[in-house]
């Protein structure tokens, strides 16, 4: 997690035995009617009797009462027995996940607000127990809202209700060291039956557990992943959802969680990649989870590894479109594009390498971006192969590539419908310039490489 090194919360016990005693008075005076428990560290309150105590609770706001549940262990008791009560938990546990209508969506910051100051009160009030018997208390006292279950709402496309779980879970476990983040989400795969979930996603055929699919995705970004503000948090939440698989059901998990959908009903769109050009907004999530496996540098994830899983993923469901495949690459940035070519030189796979290249020209024409970057990119990679004549080769193969594609398209403008036709032509218009485009900036790398 972000916070490697826990200085507020939980440890992991060097004091073992003390703290299970400490935990196990805790939780035996908590469960001892109201009646007994010692008030001598009310203070002024000692006086009161508990429901004017209660009384007084209403009264004060969320940030407020949180506050005061450090005050003493008598107080925190009594208002982890008022957030118990039906009272406590109706006012508490705001359930207006729906009613979307403010202007400029502020309903949505308004109530996850509150639900982060909900995990600040539950993070003060539970602090002395295991983080056992923690989940199990909020797991109680949560299970009264259908919204935050995993099948729990009719209509999870216009609900907040997981967005607000998961802000209220990334606020009651930040900080916590990883031991017990494992915990939190063993304990969540155990309450949903997450994994059996996943397993029947990803053995199923593409697109016919269409429901599963969609929930699962839900579940996954809005209660573990999306509310992190530091990337460590992230990947440790992501690796604990892909890790447990096998490379080919990882990049097919990748792709339910992070891979386009429909704006209609959010149902995951299998046949994107492999049909016809996307765009970017297709592409982006995906782009932005390989580079944050990628980049955070943790052990569980090396090089070798993110480039097998964005090899797999382009054959998820079938091969997709190279266009598509070249896009990926270049939304993943410099680092992850170079890895993944220079691991085809290696393995001799020059032809398929050179094709690649064509594609990252073509997208860079379609997209605007500065050919010198695609024109550069063959040139570092020119520089793993180990021979001048291999590297002669792929500069062939380069060339090559080039009137392939070109010939391919062109035959599908000729033999395709109207709709079609126009389509492959503008492809087609693209790839030239784009042939044109690279060349020049070849050109140019050469001209200044003989004047130096």
């Amino acid at each position: 997690m972000a916070s490697r090194i826990n200085t507020n919360f939980t440890l992991i016990p060097s004091q073992k035995y003390r703290r299970s005693n400490r935990r196990s008075s805790y939780i035996s005076n908590n469960t001892v009617d109201s009646d007994s428990q010692p008030l001598s560290t009310l203070g002024n309150f000692k006086a009161l009797p508990l429901e004017i105590f209660q009384l007084i609770i209403r009264y004060l706001s969320v940030k407020d009462i949180s506050m005061l549940s450090m005050a003493s262990k008598t107080i925190n008791r009594h208002i982890i027995n008022y957030i118990s009560t039906s009272s406590g938990s109706k006012r508490l546990l705001l359930q207006d996940f729906h009613n979307l209508e403010l202007p400029g969506r502020r309903q949505d910051s308004v109530i996850l607000e509150h639900y982060r100051l909900i995990g600040l009160l539950f993070k003060r009030c539970t602090l002395l127990l295991p983080t056992k018997e923690r989940l199990k208390y909020i797991h109680k006292i949560f299970a009264e809202v259908s919204c935050f279950k995993f099948n729990g709402c009719a209509a999870p496309m216009q609900c907040l209700g997981l967005s607000c779980y998961g802000m209220f879970l990334q606020t009651l476990t930040a900080g916590w060291d990883e031991l017990e983040c494992h915990r939190v989400y063993n304990f969540l795969c155990e309450m949903t039956n997450l994994s059996r979930k996943m397993q029947t996603i990803v053995f199923s055929k593409p697109g016919s557990a269409r429901k599963l699919e969609l929930r699962t995705r839900l579940f996954c970004r809005n209660v573990l992943l999306d509310h992190w503000t530091h990337r460590s948090d992230s990947v440790f939440w992501l690796t604990r959802i892909l890790k447990p698989w096998p490379m080919v059901n990882q990049a097919r998990l990748l792709y339910i969680i992070f891979g386009p959908i429909s704006p209609q009903d959010g149902q995951v769109i299998w046949q994107k990649m492999i049909e016809e050009p996307t765009d970017e907004s297709s592409l982006r999530g995906l782009a932005d989870a390989i580079r944050l496996l990628y980049d955070t540098g943790t052990k569980e994830w090396t090089a070798d590894d993110v480039i097998s899983l964005v090899d797999e993923l382009s054959v998820v469901p079938r091969e997709w479109l190279l266009e598509n495949n070249a896009r990926l690459l270049i939304l993943s940035g410099n680092n992850i594009c170079f890895t993944f070519m220079a691991s085809k030189a290696v393995n001799g796979r020059a032809a398929e390498l050179a094709r690649l290249i064509v594609f990252l020209a073509l997208v860079c024409e379609k997209e605007l971006y500065c050919m010198d970057w695609a024109v550069k990119m063959m040139h570092k990679v020119c520089k793993v192969f180990s021979t001048s004549v291999e590297r002669s080769n792929f500069l062939q193969n380069v060339a090559n590539a080039f009137a392939c594609v070109i010939m391919e398209m062109l035959q599908s403008v000729m033999s395709g419908d109207r709709d079609e036709e126009e389509r492959n032509f503008l492809n087609l218009f693209h790839l030239v310039h784009a042939q044109a485009n690279f060349h020049k900036e070849v050109l140019y790398l050469t001209m200044n490489t003989l004047s130096t």
